[in-house]
């Protein structure tokens, strides 16, 4: 069988300013990397050298025949401190956005990829009473580098940054599935802040004329463990509020970023731990291909009418065979999707490079291996294999 997709698909590579740009000094996860009591494991530290080595990444992305280098703006370079904006690292970032132009590669930029300026963090993050207004002055400064850039992301994955600022004060929910296998309950008061901040960003970029924007969410793949009362109950209550509830929030978005990686069974107990006996990548997690499929269906089901993006999905394994593999059966379900009318702009594999996954080099997901003391990139025959599906726009099953 052959997996046609439509004209106009969008393949490419996703990465983060602070997982690849190595020396982010200024942000708030190099200060927690750095503190004598941290719990991190290594530090990111040169990470892959891609703040001078971009062009050579550029280049890879060209070389495959990918279309599209989804990467982020460091908010803790452009405004190392509140109001101080620096021309010059704008002016760098504005030289990827050239280099991807000039080798025919469209840029995705995302303005906000988990990392803030420490002052931003020492005032509050985003429990400060001005966090809108601060990240909306920061989007308005990046806007003017931004003035041929069609695709824009706001904030990647505002749930797993609400799920990691902690439970709001008196609140019994934040500690509900803390002590056993699933994530912690969002906090309320940042999830609207973000939602606030989407919106005003939007705005902004909306004046410009030309940009679509949307932000990028990660869906779980909530499933319900079969013929167990009371399973279907907590399946909802777990899932709503830690991505359900973020896709509502991308209605009327000119699109919406679907990142999918595994899945999460959920019990009348609540959340369970990864079966005994099945296969894991390198991060733990269960090696569960359609979870694509289904996170572009709580899309749909959320964001009804909102078109999708696959902006990250891939494997951290060392068997190369092993992701192309997994890529392979996640675009089996995403083709079906599709053929059963989901409207899906593009794919994304995360990652482009080996990158720092905030605490450890250890989980590869790359489409390109990194030596982290040379920096010698190394494209594996997964690279090679998607770009031959970008350049075909499809494949054979």
């Amino acid at each position: 069988m052959t997996r046609t997709f439509p004209d106009g698909f969008i393949w490419g590579a996703a990465s983060a300013a602070h997982q690849i740009e190595g020396n982010n000094v200024n942000s708030d996860w190099w200060e927690l990397e750095h503190r004598p009591e941290t719990t991190v494991a290594e530090p990111s530290g040169d990470a892959c050298d891609s703040y001078h080595r971009y062009p050579e990444d550029i280049r890879i992305v060209s070389e495959l025949g990918l279309d599209m280098y989804r990467f982020s703006l460091e908010w803790a370079r452009i405004e190392p401190e509140r109001g101080f904006v620096s021309r010059a690292e704008l002016d760098h970032y504005r030289r990827m956005i050239d280099t991807a132009r000039d080798h025919g590669v469209t840029p995705m930029v995302t303005l906000h990829h988990f990392t803030v300026p420490r002052w931003f963090a020492h005032a509050g993050g985003w429990r400060a009473a001005d966090a809108v207004e601060r990240f909306t002055r920061f989007t308005e400064a990046a806007a003017g580098i931004l003035d041929d850039v069609e695709w824009v992301g706001t904030i990647n994955e505002p749930n797993m940054v609400a799920i990691t600022s902690g439970a709001d004060a008196g609140d019994a929910a934040g500690s509900q599935w803390q002590s056993t296998h699933g994530l912690p309950h969002p906090s309320r008061h940042v999830s609207e802040t973000l939602a606030a901040a989407h919106r005003a960003a939007r705005a902004v970029l909306s004046g410009l004329g030309h940009v679509r924007s949307g932000w990028t969410v990660a869906t779980q793949a909530v499933q319900a463990a079969p013929g167990e009362p009371g399973a279907e109950e907590q399946a909802h209550a777990y899932s709503y509020p830690r991505d359900a509830w973020f896709l509502e929030q991308a209605v009327g978005d000119d699109w919406v970023g679907v990142q999918a990686y595994t899945r999460t069974i959920v019990g009348p107990e609540g959340p369970r731990p990864v079966a005994d006996g099945v296969e894991r990548t390198l991060t733990g997690w269960e090696y569960y291909p359609p979870a694509l499929a289904e996170g572009v269906r709580l899309a749909q089901k959320y964001a009804p009418g909102v078109p999708v993006f696959v902006t990250e999905n891939g494997l951290a394994t060392g068997d190369d065979a092993r992701r192309r593999d997994y890529v392979r059966g996640a675009l089996e379900g995403l083709h079906d999707t599709m053929q059963e009318g989901a409207e899906v702009l593009g794919y994304l594999y995360w990652s482009l490079l080996d990158n720092y996954e905030w605490g450890s080099f250890a989980p590869t997901f790359g489409l390109v291996g990194v030596d982290h003391e040379t920096f010698a990139r190394d494209v594996r025959d997964s690279a090679r294999w998607l770009g031959r599906v970008a350049q075909a726009n499809g494949f054979v099953e």
